[in-house]
């Protein structure tokens, strides 16, 4: 039986304020109802933490989470890249937010050895079609792979292959859902370029995954299906959610379930020995200094270290096949825009959460010590 080490993390938005700092920023126009210029967002950071500095290096906004990674060193380091890289002045009308970093920040992914970005959420067509077919550009020159969307509807529902010597492959599938705001246009089709976006959790939804998955698995093969799935805020699951995430993996296949969208992080759930991440939270964005929703710690992110079990061809190792092995959290604060150790009291807030909300979904913290969390099936 081997074990396979990745890296997961919630959204990670690298536009709008964040882009402001970096080495080239966009032009700072926003067409959002409040305000006309991301740079007020770097403004409102400043207000609350202090002088934020400019044109910044590459790998100023992982602070801590680059020592993390080098330490534990997964063996694939997959995002959920909720920004368009691009320079289209396209906005997609009628949106409220448009988020982009200029492609000539691209090394600020490179920093943190990103192997791939998932693009399927609500922000990757932002600056439209063009937008998204430069974000395709940049990001595969920079060796970054992508996932969930494409230039038609035949290479957005592609599962991406990694092949890890001695590990076996991994297929990773993107999707994202209506229900994360994701509007029903951006869905990828024959001559234009858009997501692998399914409407719902219905069966043919499941009957979606269960096609591609089938279509390329090989034998030993692990699939983790990424997901942009609810609304931003509240730790409630959407209705028919959790049916869903279970059918996944019962009736297509799935072995892991790596879900996003919601700004703060939600219960974690085991089914069958799998893991179902149902929201990782946000990971980089320019919320530093925007109130209202405190009670949900906003300003804490985690890094997920998921190990599972692969199967090595052995009869006997085909139950543990995708099996949960360890998960090790290890929690961070968002500050001046770069990534910053929690304090033991934020992480004990983290534990609390996470223990509450795991109680009903099969999950517990079982060991909380030098700033991580681990957490463990009970099922």
């Amino acid at each position: 039986m081997r074990l396979l080490r990745l890296f997961l993390a919630g959204d990670v938005m690298t536009g709008r304020g964040v882009d402001q700092i970096l080495a080239t920023p966009s032009d700072p126009i926003l067409h959002e109802y409040g305000t006309h210029d991301a740079r007020n967002y770097v403004a409102l950071a400043e207000r609350v933490s202090g002088p934020i500095p400019r044109s910044v290096d590459n790998a100023y906004l992982w602070g801590d989470a680059l020592p993390e990674l080098a330490a534990r060193r997964p063996d694939l380091r997959i995002v959920n890249l909720e920004t368009a890289v691009t320079t289209s002045a396209d906005a997609w009308p009628g949106k409220g937010i448009h988020y982009r970093m200029h492609p000539a920040n691209i090394g600020c992914l490179k920093a943190a050895g990103l192997d791939c970005a998932v693009l399927a959420n609500n922000h990757v067509l932002d600056w439209g079609e063009g937008g998204l077919r430069e974000s395709l550009a940049v990001l595969h020159s920079a060796g970054i792979a992508t996932a969930g969307a494409g230039e038609d509807g035949v290479e957005a529902v592609r599962p991406t292959i990694f092949d890890m010597p001695g590990k076996g492959r991994v297929l990773l599938l993107g999707a994202t859902m209506e229900n994360a705001g994701t509007p029903r246009a951006w869905a990828a089709r024959n001559g234009h370029p858009g997501v692998c976006l399914l409407s719902d959790f219905s069966s043919a939804s499941v009957a979606t995954i269960a096609a591609r998955v089938r279509t390329n698995r090989q034998p030993g093969d692990l699939v983790v299906l990424s997901v942009h799935w609810g609304e931003n805020w509240g730790y409630a699951l959407e209705p028919g959610q959790q049916r869903f995430a279970h059918r996944l993996i019962d009736e297509a296949g799935v072995d892991l379930i790596f879900g996003h969208s919601s700004h703060h992080v939600k219960g974690i759930e085991c089914h069958r020995g799998r893991l179902i991440l149902h929201g990782c939270g946000d990971f980089v964005n320019d919320y530093e200094g925007i109130g209202g929703q405190e009670h949900y710690a906003p300003d804490l992110a985690l890094m997920f270290f998921v190990t599972v079990h692969c199967a090595d061809g052995d009869a006997g190792d085909a139950e543990q096949h995708g099996r949960l092995a360890d998960l090790t959290l290890v929690p961070l604060r968002r500050w001046r825009f770069k990534l910053v150790r929690a304090s033991e009291a934020d992480v004990k807030r983290l534990a609390q959460v996470l223990e509450r909300e795991g109680r009903s979904l099969g999950t517990r913290v079982t060991h909380i010590a030098d700033g991580e969390l681990r957490m463990a099936c009970t099922e």
